[in-house]
């Protein structure tokens, strides 16, 4: 036992020994050698060596940063972070496509089903609307029979008139917010087709083999040190 403690402190102190007399060397930017006992501050901005007495390069030691070399190193984690990120939610949607579809048939099953609702919804509206035209017809021919009427009760009257331009003016609203919903619902129906249209390119080009290979989502993985931008997802 005292001689295994007594090897291991020789050792140790023989560790010690050697990085205390180790010097640290370099070519600074002009291509001049410096050496010294301590690192030169010409060797901050290149790559610098800690060498033992005997010759040997015990380390390495890669130059400073500069601010705007720091920025750029950061950019490209952040880059390389966002492309990974991207990466794996396609893969998750690739999965969950081909875990939802088992034919293309199926993909017009589904978008029917799916706009079958809004068509409804614009079904009732155009409904509505036809009612509010005709309502609308018949106020404002009651509006010109007080117009031209002669009755001598003028203040009944003025109380239907004002009854009746309210009565307008509140189809006016209605018939305005029924048409504004038609066309968001026609916008709606639109995208949803183009959305079924482009899975589907995407779930054959899946089942091909001529979309990127699927696997299953990793996490995300902490940038190297000095990272390079991703490329897009490998194709087979």
């Amino acid at each position: 036992m005292k001689t295994t403690s007594k090897t291991i402190f020789l050792a140790a102190s023989l560790a010690f020994a050697t990085s205390a007399s180790a010097t640290f060397k370099c070519v600074d930017e002009k291509g001049v050698t410096r050496i010294g006992e301590t690192p030169p501050d010409e060797c901050t901005k290149v790559l610098m060596h800690e060498i033992s007495r005997n010759g040997s390069v015990i380390r390495t030691i890669e130059p400073s940063l500069t601010p705007e070399q720091v920025k750029a190193r950061a950019e490209a984690e952040e880059k390389k972070k966002n492309q990974d990120r991207v990466a794996n939610e396609q893969k998750r949607k690739d999965l969950a496509l081909l875990a939802t579809y088992s034919s293309e048939a199926e993909f017009d099953l589904v978008r029917d089903r799916t706009i079958e609702p809004i068509n409804g919804r614009i079904k009732n509206a155009r409904e509505r609307l036809e009612a509010i035209d005709k309502r609308t017809k018949e106020l404002e021919g009651e509006m010109e029979f007080y117009k031209a009427g002669k009755s001598s009760k003028a203040a009944k009257k003025s109380d239907a008139s004002v009854m009746l331009t309210a009565e307008l003016d509140r189809l006016k609203t209605e018939k305005a917010s029924l048409t504004k919903g038609i066309s968001g619902s026609e916008k709606e129906i639109a995208e949803m087709r183009a959305k079924f249209e482009v899975d589907r390119k995407r779930w054959l080009a899946l089942k091909s083999g001529a979309g990127s290979r699927v696997e299953e989502p990793v996490a995300e993985a902490k940038p190297e040190p000095k990272p390079e931008p991703k490329a897009a997802p490998k194709k087979k």
